[in-house]
């Protein structure tokens, strides 16, 4: 397993808004181990949520491990990450599940083993775990419907390109979405497709999408890797000017689709607070310093051409940049 370390360059920026509790160690001696066991360490997205958990641990004097596997959907290389860090020694786990149910035994034990757990991002189904902390996915996918039907006049004819369907925060999001869309009484959701987590096959897979459903004139994309493959696709296709695309997460690429035509609005989320709050709530659970809420919500923006190079948008698609040890 390797170390990464991410340094984050806009602490002025922080998360866009305001966090409360965020004091130092106190002047404890004692270090805690804390393991952040992520879905990848690939994308911008879970690169934000490194570089907030390496600030987090910084400031409270933690040693921090992050690793993840190769793809979003290796949950079983998660839960053997979880046992070796229980067995390593760890005292917290940061965790999001790539498989709501089929990570949930991998997190009883490390618990068992006297391990605090605080999930990010994604939930699992464990009554071990102490906090949860992310997206609204619900609401978050219910913003994507909106953007969508705020923005095109007249009958919408949606495609839904999602992910994993094992994975809480994607089935949420497509739940809020697919809500949201049918009460609007002027959407159809024609088709939906999971795909893997990857931009290669996102783009396959969609681009087979819109050959089969050409009526099809709203995509929605649940996270940055299906957003990058989507709007390849409706570039691709030559649909820009004829589709309207709501994708997830910052991506250089999805950014420039926002400026090109081929991506119409982003659900921007948080994972920066994802990752500082995650490491910093471990600290807090282990040092004693009063309890943690259930459930922290951090903040989710819409981004389109219309705001995007307003301030707010900027810092929340481009906070920071990664550097590796």
């Amino acid at each position: 397993m390797r170390r990464n370390k991410y340094i984050p360059l806009l602490l002025a920026a922080l998360f866009g808004m305001t966090l409360g509790g965020c004091g130092g160690s106190g002047g404890t001696t004692e270090q805690y181990t804390v393991a952040l066991v992520a879905k990848s360490t690939q994308t911008e997205f879970w690169l934000s949520v490194f570089a907030g958990a390496e600030a987090a641990a910084t400031e409270y004097n933690m040693e921090l491990t992050i690793v993840g596997p190769e793809t979003e959907e290796d949950y079983e290389t998660q839960n053997q990450m979880v046992e070796a860090a229980a067995k390593d020694g760890a005292d917290a786990i940061v965790f999001s599940a790539i498989d709501f149910e089929n990570n949930a035994a991998s997190i009883d034990s490390a618990a068992q083993q006297g391990v605090r757990i605080v999930a990010i991002d994604s939930n699992v189904a464990s009554d071990q775990v102490s906090t949860y902390i992310g997206t609204d996915n619900y609401a978050a996918g219910q913003m994507a419907a909106q953007a969508a039907l705020d923005r095109v006049e007249g009958p919408l004819k949606v495609g839904v390109v999602n992910y994993d369907i094992s994975s809480a925060n994607g089935q949420e999001r497509e739940r809020g979405a697919t809500d949201l869309f049918l009460k609007s009484g002027r959407a159809e959701i024609v088709s939906v497709i999971n795909t893997l987590a990857e931009a290669e096959q996102a783009q396959t897979d969609t681009a087979a999408l819109l050959r089969a459903y050409s009526e099809i004139n709203v995509l929605v994309a649940f996270n940055e890797p299906t957003s990058v493959g989507a709007a390849r696709a409706v570039e691709e296709a030559g649909r820009s000017d004829d589709l309207f695309l709501v994708g997830f997460d910052s991506n250089v690429i999805t950014i420039d689709g926002l400026q090109e035509g081929s991506v119409d609005a982003l659900i921007v989320q948080n994972p920066y607070a994802m990752g500082y709050l995650g490491v910093e709530s471990a600290y807090k659970l282990l040092a004693g310093q009063g309890s943690v809420e259930q459930t922290v919500d951090t903040s989710t923006k819409i981004v389109d051409r219309d705001n995007l190079f307003t301030m707010d948008s900027q810092k929340a698609l481009f906070t920071f940049e990664k550097r590796w040890n």
